[in-house]
């Protein structure tokens, strides 16, 4: 399933504060979230597309970056 706008709308929606709250950290997240479930499922059935595997390591790695940045405002806020 691709992330068409609809489905974008709906995870802002769900994650976001508002429908247009899409800076909220939570919600990139989500949609990174969502966007690396889609490539994992092609990368089952096309082995040797690396093009798409090296994109997957950029968007895992941006989530990462984004829950490490999160779990750091977390702590300086207590």
């Amino acid at each position: 399933m691709y992330l068409n706008s609809n489905k974008k709308k709906l995870i802002i929606k769900n994650y976001g504060s508002s429908e247009s709250d899409t800076g909220n950290c939570i919600v990139q997240i989500a949609l990174l979230t969502f966007k690396i479930k889609n490539i994992t499922n092609h990368l089952k059935y096309n082995k040797k597309d690396f093009n798409t595997e090296r994109s997957l390591q950029i968007l895992v790695s941006k989530r990462k970056k984004l829950l490490k940045y999160i779990e750091k405002k977390k702590n300086t806020q207590l």
